[in-house]
C-alpha cells in the first residue's frame, strides 16, 4: 500500500509544483539529468552482481526483446495508417515497448506474489533498460528531427549512455573488487529512481488537448498493458512452459510505460507531451489491468 500511495504522491506533487510556478519551468531535465547519469547506473550495482544465472532465467531475458519487436512492429504499422510524425513515430514505439518492470513492477510482484520472486523481475529489468540504452537510443536518435544517424553518433551515444555503461561495470567490476561495503549506498541511490521520475512526469503532465491526443494514446496504452503481456502469455503456452519464474515473466509484462523511456522522449522532442500522458495514465490504468492479469494467471489454470 505504501508504494501505491507514494506513487500518487510524487505524480500529484509534481503538478502541484508545476502549477503553483514555485520550480523553473525546465526543472524536470535537471532531474533526469540526475536519473540518468547516476540513480539508474546505481541500480545496476545494486542487483546485478548477486544474481545467480541459471537456464531457467533465459525467458524473462527474452521477453522484453519479443515484446520491443512486437511493440516497434505494432507502431510502425500504426504510424503508417495515421501517417503520423516522425518524431510522435519514435516517442510510440519508446513508450509502448518498454516496461516499467522496477518501480512499479517490484512493489506489485511483492504484493501479488512474494519478494523472493524479484530475482526473475530484475532480470527482465536490466535487460529492457539495456534494450532502451541500445536500441531504443537509436530509435529515439532516428526519429528525433534534431538529429541525423550516422553510425559515429549512435556509437557515441549508445557507448556513453550512463545506465548501460552501469549495467556492464556491474557485471564485471564485482568479480575483480569486493564493492558489497557499497552495496547501502547503492540501495539509497537507487531508491531516488522512482520518486524522482514520478515527480518528473507530474511536472511535465498536462491534459490540455487530451482529446487530440486519445487515439495515440488508446492504441499505446492497447499493446502496453494488454497485447505485450498476452503475446507473452500465447508464446509460454505454445512452449508447454510452467511455474512461477513464467508467471512473474508474464506479470512483469503487463507493467506500464518504462519511466525512463519517457524521459528520453523527453531528451530528443519526441512529442513529450503524448510520452508523458501515456506515461502517467498507464500508470493509473495499471492498478486495474494488473490485478485482471493476476487473476488470469492464477487462477485458469494455465500454468
Amino acid at each position: 500500500m505504501a508504494n501505491f500511495i507514494l506513487i500518487g504522491i510524487c505524480i500529484l506533487a509534481g503538478i502541484f509544483f508545476r502549477k503553483s510556478k514555485t520550480l523553473p519551468k525546465d526543472a524536470h531535465k535537471g532531474i533526469n539529468a540526475w536519473i540518468i547519469y547516476v540513480a539508474l547506473p546505481a541500480v545496476s550495482f545494486k542487483y546485478l552482481p548477486h544474481i545467480t544465472w541459471t537456464k531457467d532465467l533465459l525467458f524473462p531475458a527474452l521477453a522484453p526483446v519479443v515484446v520491443w519487436m512486437f511493440g516497434w512492429l505494432f507502431i510502425t504499422l500504426y504510424s503508417q495508417f495515421r501517417n503520423i510524425s516522425k518524431a510522435t513515430s519514435g516517442g510510440l514505439k519508446l513508450i509502448s515497448s518498454l516496461s516499467n518492470t522496477s518501480f512499479v513492477g517490484f512493489p506489485l510482484i511483492i504484493a501479488y506474489f512474494s519478494e523472493k520472486e524479484l530475482a526473475v523481475a530484475i532480470i527482465c529489468d536490466q535487460v529492457t533498460f539495456t534494450l532502451l540504452s541500445t536500441i531504443g537510443i537509436i530509435v529515439a536518435i532516428r526519429s528525433s528531427q534534431q538529429q541525423k544517424l550516422n553510425v559515429k553518433l549512435v556509437l557515441k551515444k549508445v557507448l556513453t549512455f550512463p545506465p548501460l555503461i552501469g549495467c556492464i561495470l556491474a557485471l564485471t567490476v564485482p568479480r575483480y573488487i569486493d564493492l558489497s561495503a557499497l552495496d547501502v549506498l547503492f540501495d539509497k541511490l537507487a531508491g531516488t529512481v522512482g520518486p524522482l521520475a514520478l515527480f518528473s512526469i507530474g511536472l511535465q503532465l498536462k491534459f490540455g488537448g487530451w482529446f487530440g491526443e486519445i487515439k495515440h494514446i488508446s492504441f499505446a496504452l492497447l499493446f502496453k498493458l494488454i497485447l505485450a503481456p498476452l503475446a507473452i502469455l500465447m508464446i509460454a503456452l505454445l512452449l508447454g512452459m510452467n511455474g512461477i519464474i513464467t508467471k512473474i515473466t508474464i506479470f512483469e509484462m503487463a507493467m506500464p510505460t518504462l519511466l525512463t523511456a519517457g524521459v528520453v522522449a523527453d531528451q530528443y522532442n519526441l512529442n513529450p507531451k503524448l510520452s508523458n500522458l501515456v506515461v502517467g495514465l498507464g500508470i493509473l490504468l495499471s492498478f486495474i489491468t494488473t490485478a485482471i492479469w493476476w487473476f488470469v494467471l492464477t487462477q485458469f489454470g494455465f500454468f
